[in-house]
């Protein structure tokens, strides 16, 4: 589903966000990808959805290679990922539903359809009498799950989430990964970048650890699930 192979990113000349990363995700997997903040777990996750190209090395998303992809194809590699953006990227000034609706709108859906998608999905994650609400009139906490209904709600196949418990009580939070894992039953492959050692420990899943952008553990490989300090 989704490949690194000794994949590098410099940035500004002779920075390194990511140092020779080689991995293999397969369909279906919940994946934590940890570290310390710095690590290259945000740089990881463009890189899947190509909102950054690799420096050298080459990166297979669903068994094509994206390394170089050209931006005419960018909006068609998207259409079958759904990303939780550790800033949002929600539109201010529309409401919650016209949001998450922006994520449906490329399948041409009639309306009785598009409410029913949305509306179980904005209870399931306690926005649901938010829904006509401006996001800009939202807490940090609110504008978190509008992202995540707005990155679940066309089924994707594959789904990234960059720190998506950030801004949440840990009731909240457990209940977004939990969501998640609900995705995978359905098929769906998770990547979750996240400094959070308590969900980490108590969710267990496939870790991927960083280090100053270098793969420093992966437990499938090494079988520890033990992670260094996050913070």
């Amino acid at each position: 589903m989704i490949k690194f192979f000794n994949v590098t990113v410099n940035f500004y000349g002779e920075k390194r966000a990511l140092d020779n990363v080689t991995f293999d995700v397969k369909k279906g997997e919940f994946v934590y990808i940890t570290g310390e903040s710095g690590a290259g777990k945000s740089t990881l996750l463009r890189l899947i959805y190509a909102d950054l190209l690799p420096t050298k090395g080459v990166v297979l998303v669903s068994n094509k290679d994206i390394s170089h992809i050209s931006k005419h194809s960018i909006p068609y590699l998207r259409r079958n990922i759904g990303v939780v953006f550790q800033d949002y990227k929600l539109l201010e000034d529309k409401t919650v539903y016209e949001n998450v609706k922006m994520a449906l709108d490329i399948f041409y859906l009639q309306k009785k359809s598009v409410e029913n998608r949305i509306l179980p999905l904005l209870r399931r994650l306690g926005i649901y009498s938010r829904r006509e609400t401006l996001v800009r009139k939202l807490s940090g906490g609110e504008k978190q799950r509008v992202a995540i209904a707005r990155a679940l709600i066309n089924e994707p196949s594959i789904i990234l989430a960059d720190e998506p418990t950030g801004n949440l009580d840990k009731e909240r939070a457990e209940d977004i990964i939990e969501l998640l894992r609900d995705t995978v039953e359905m098929g769906a492959t998770v990547m979750v970048a996240t400094h959070d050692k308590y969900l980490i420990d108590k969710h267990k899943g496939r870790i991927i650890e960083l280090k100053q952008g270098q793969l420093v553990n992966d437990s499938e490989k090494t079988g520890t699930t033990e992670t260094t300090d996050l913070n």
